[in-house]
């Protein structure tokens, strides 16, 4: 019993031991072991408008934009028919038999301009079409008619034949738009019909290529994927300001911005495809100053007969406005000039030698075609060159920019390509740059011979 006492008293007496040595050695610097619990997010609900709070009172209602321009923007299903050659089977079994013919099927958007069917969409969405259909928002399908298209645009007009008066879009000037103003893009990405999307212009006369380009697109962040090329850019009104034409993607997928044809620009092509058939291109007549960098386009030479120089403008002026809208860069200026007709009357702000000038300039017919593949600058043959080579048909090589071996073609008169006459500097231009296929070409020298040239 003793024995126990005594083990029970030294077991007490060791753990007050203990415990004394934690409260002197360890409590002054104790370890603290947190623990991180995941937060609750507060649930609110989302029944505001982001317009209230960029705008206060004057709310902003996408339903109303989206309700006139749905019905109106169509589905277009474009079928061609595609030529596939495999050599080997030709080889083998004999001439036709390496040859396969099969259907190829596209799809895009197209905007519904007028009651009685005419339709604007992008050139690529029909390029190469056999068979064209459109589908309006009610699912009725029509056969559409081709009347026009703009390559360097990329802008098409279709016609639809319909049973009653269509829903459409009025255009408005695109012009008149702001940086930072809500559009709404509606199309078919991924044939998902009626889709609408929204966001706001993130920039206007943008160029893809830096400031040697002619695109003169609005910028949006409004979500575009292929299928919404040919669609809507609409303002909050329903307005047509644009036709959703690009992407900027790695992937192929909308990744933050996409870019449209101004609808000032998409309005006169389309005019101009109607009434005559081709594109009426306006040009005010300058040698841009491509080392130029600041604000505005310099001009860099100027010839005797252009219009600029009959409306006063000197080399060395930098154009600072047109028609009061500013020019910041060169796309600013084809953007303006797009929209115009030759014939027309523009007013140019310049800045000479610091002081500013303002005159008023008519734009004349653009009348020389740069062909970018081959580096010659075209133009059509006058009724008095035609007199003296004795030919009806023509196009003359106003200047040659390539280092040829065989030396310059600059003044040579090109006559047939495969066989066939030419007489149409705008023709023969797009067809050198769009033509991957050896090609034989007919000129007349200057010594007025003809030579034949195998272009591969």
């Amino acid at each position: 019993m003793k024995k126990t006492a005594s083990l029970l008293g030294i077991a007490v007496l060791g753990g007050m031991i203990t415990l004394g040595g934690y409260k002197v050695f360890l409590e002054k610097s104790p370890i603290v072991i947190e623990k991180t619990a995941t937060p609750v997010l507060p649930t609110v609900q989302a029944n505001f408008n982001p317009g209230n709070v960029l705008n206060g009172a004057n709310s902003i209602d996408f339903t109303a934009a989206a309700e006139r321009t749905v019905h109106a923007v169509v589905h277009v299903k474009n079928t061609s028919i595609r030529t596939q050659q495999n050599p080997w089977a030709e080889f083998m079994f004999g001439s036709g038999n390496g040859t396969r013919k099969y259907e190829q099927v596209g799809t895009g958007s197209g905007v519904i301009i007028t009651q009685d069917g005419y339709i604007v969409t992008n050139n690529h969405v029909i390029d190469g079409a056999s068979d064209l259909e459109v589908t309006l928002n009610n699912q009725k399908k029509y056969k559409a008619e081709l009347i026009g298209t703009d390559p360097e645009n990329d802008i098409a007009v279709l016609k639809i034949q319909a049973d009653l008066n269509l829903p459409y879009i009025p255009f408005a000037n695109s012009d008149a738009i702001k940086v930072g103003e809500w559009v709404l893009a509606v199309g078919n990405p991924y044939n998902l019909t009626s889709t609408v999307t929204a966001g706001i212009v993130s920039a206007k006369g943008r160029d893809l290529q830096g400031n040697s380009s002619v695109d003169s697109f609005i910028q949006t962040d409004a979500a575009v994927n292929p299928g919404n090329s040919g669609g809507a850019l609409v303002n909050t009104n329903g307005e047509l300001i644009g036709i959703n034409t690009a992407i900027s993607s790695r992937t192929g997928s909308f990744i933050g911005y996409s870019f449209a044809v101004p609808s000032n620009i998409a309005k006169k092509v389309v005019e101009d495809l109607m009434e005559f058939g081709k594109v009426q291109e306006a040009v005010i007549g300058i040698g841009v100053d491509q080392n130029f960098k600041d604000e505005g386009v310099r001009i860099g030479s100027l010839s005797d007969e252009s219009s600029a120089k009959k409306g006063g403008l000197k080399e060395g002026d930098i154009i600072k406005r047109v028609n009061n809208i500013n020019i910041t860069k060169f796309s600013d200026l084809t953007g303006q000039l797009r929209a115009k007709r030759p014939g027309d009357f523009v007013e140019v702000v310049v800045d000479r030698n610091g002081k500013e000038f303002t005159k008023k300039v008519q734009l004349s017919k653009k009348d020389r075609f740069q062909s970018a593949n081959y580096n010659l600058e075209l133009r059509d043959l006058s009724k008095k060159e035609k007199k003296e080579l004795g030919i009806s048909y023509g196009v003359k090589i106003t200047n040659d920019l390539a280092r040829r071996y065989d030396g310059s073609i600059k003044g040579f008169v090109i006559t047939k390509i495969n066989g066939k006459r030419v007489d149409d500097a705008s023709s023969v231009q797009k067809f050198l740059d769009s033509n991957k296929s050896p090609m034989t070409v007919e000129m007349i020298n200057l010594d007025g011979k003809v030579e034949k040239y195998y272009i591969r």
